[in-house]
């Protein structure tokens, strides 16, 4: 799975401002129409992340990655409400992990949104200026914006990842019961959701570290290490971009811990991300001294999770078969970004060093045409990382266009750590 990080950035949020017109615009903030006590909300999943579809006032329906953590609504893609007759009062400056400078963006009270049959009136918006972060890139599909607190911390949320489907509840109409799971405590700390019932184990021994829970990270786990002086780097890593945040890349190492234990349940050899300090940990310090990392979709697709921010418990219930699953990183040494109306044009970012891809003669820019016989644009990004980190020693072909030239290109997968 390519690994991809969202926005570990802390971000503001404002009060709404007037009222609308129609009945239902008279109620203020995050409820379920009609006076439902529970909705559900089909999503996509995209490089272990979770799209939600969104509309902002009267748009068309808009695609928004959820994250459990973020306290503003995001337009990441200006253009997608640029013919939205928004309320603009001010700027304000965005910063995050990443190896960059803040971000400007612009603040505009009043709006509604919609998801499914959650309805949520008077909200402001954060609009970014330009969109610098380019996610439709990364993730293989249009992203125009995310959000999550506000969902999260006015409803019960479930996420089914055998269904793709969220379900929301009415927190004082849900009730836990046994079989939907082990309950495990949760902290709310500047929106974002902390557990403690997660261990390195490492040699016989075990060490307890704090993380958040991260649906806007694809990744297994990121490890922090400038908040844990016990935490080494594997024996064994490579260099790699982890993902992106609100500044940018966000470089860093990847390797395998040998145990982790996250409540009740144990995964091994667990492909974790530990990034450069230059990159998260120096910008994220501040907020979160006592944070270990964090954990990602990689790892909680393999549950039924069901977060309840009030009475501050998430729920576990593992998808047998999911949580034998083995964690695989890239076998080839590619990443790509996707471009294109569809953003089914496929081209490559980077070829990581001494790779079976940088083996083979590929190089940063070429468009790639077919990936194993198969047309590239009949694959999304999922499919085709999913190809490539997959059995070890399984032969991938690909044709490439380099300078208006026909490249063929054969390697072998490998196992980089």
């Amino acid at each position: 799975m390519k690994l991809f990080v969202v926005f570990f950035g802390i971000l503001l949020c404002w009060q709404g401002a007037s009222a609308g017109n129609d009945e239902q615009s008279e109620r203020y903030g995050y409820f379920i129409t009609n006076n439902r006590k529970q909705t559900r909300i089909p999503f996509q999943l995209h490089s272990n992340l979770i799209i939600v579809p969104v509309k902002i006032n009267n748009s068309d329906t808009l695609h928004f990655i959820l994250d459990t953590g973020v306290s503003s609504v995001i337009i990441t893609d200006p253009a997608a409400v640029r013919r939205q007759p928004l309320r603009f009062t001010r700027k304000v400056k965005l910063t995050g992990a990443g190896e960059g400078g803040q971000l400007m963006a612009s603040v505009a009270i009043d709006n509604m949104l919609m998801m499914g049959q959650m309805k949520a009136t008077h909200q402001n918006i954060v609009v970014l200026d330009d969109d610098i972060l380019k996610l439709s890139e990364y993730v293989g599909v249009p992203i125009h914006g995310i959000f999550g607190y506000e969902v999260f911390n006015n409803f019960v949320v479930t996420i089914d990842f055998q269904r793709k489907e969220l379900v929301l509840n009415s927190p004082k109409n849900y009730r836990y019961r046994r079989s939907h799971g082990s309950r495990y405590p949760i902290a709310i700390q500047d929106t974002k959701p902390y557990t403690d019932v997660m261990a390195l184990l490492e040699g016989g021994k075990t060490l307890p570290i704090r993380v958040v829970i991260d649906t806007g990270a694809g990744h297994a786990l990121l490890i922090n290490r400038s908040n844990g002086d016990d935490i080494h780097l594997p024996d064994r890593v490579i260099r790699a971009q982890l993902g992106r945040g609100l500044s940018g890349v966000i470089n860093g190492n990847l390797g395998r811990i040998e145990k982790i234990r996250l409540g009740n349940f144990e995964m091994a050899n667990v492909v974790a991300s530990f990034p450069d300090s230059t990159s998260f940990g120096l910008k994220i310090a501040e907020y979160a001294a006592e944070r270990n990392g964090n954990l990602g979709c990689e790892i909680l697709r393999r549950f039924k999770v069901t977060f309840n921010y009030q009475d501050k418990y998430m729920v576990l219930k593992p998808i047998k078969r999911i949580l034998k699953q083995s964690f695989e990183h890239d076998m080839s040494g590619l990443e790509l970004k996707a471009r294109g109306d569809n953003f089914r044009n496929y081209y490559i970012e980077k070829v990581i060093d001494d790779s079976p891809a940088s083996r083979s003669g590929l190089k940063d820019g070429d468009e790639v045409l077919f990936i194993n016989n198969l047309p590239a644009g009949d694959l999304n990004v999922s499919e085709i990382y999913k190809m490539l980190q997959k059995g070890e020693g399984k032969e991938i072909t690909i044709l490439v266009r380099r300078n208006g030239n026909i490249i063929f290109a054969q390697f072998a997968l490998k196992r980089m750590i």
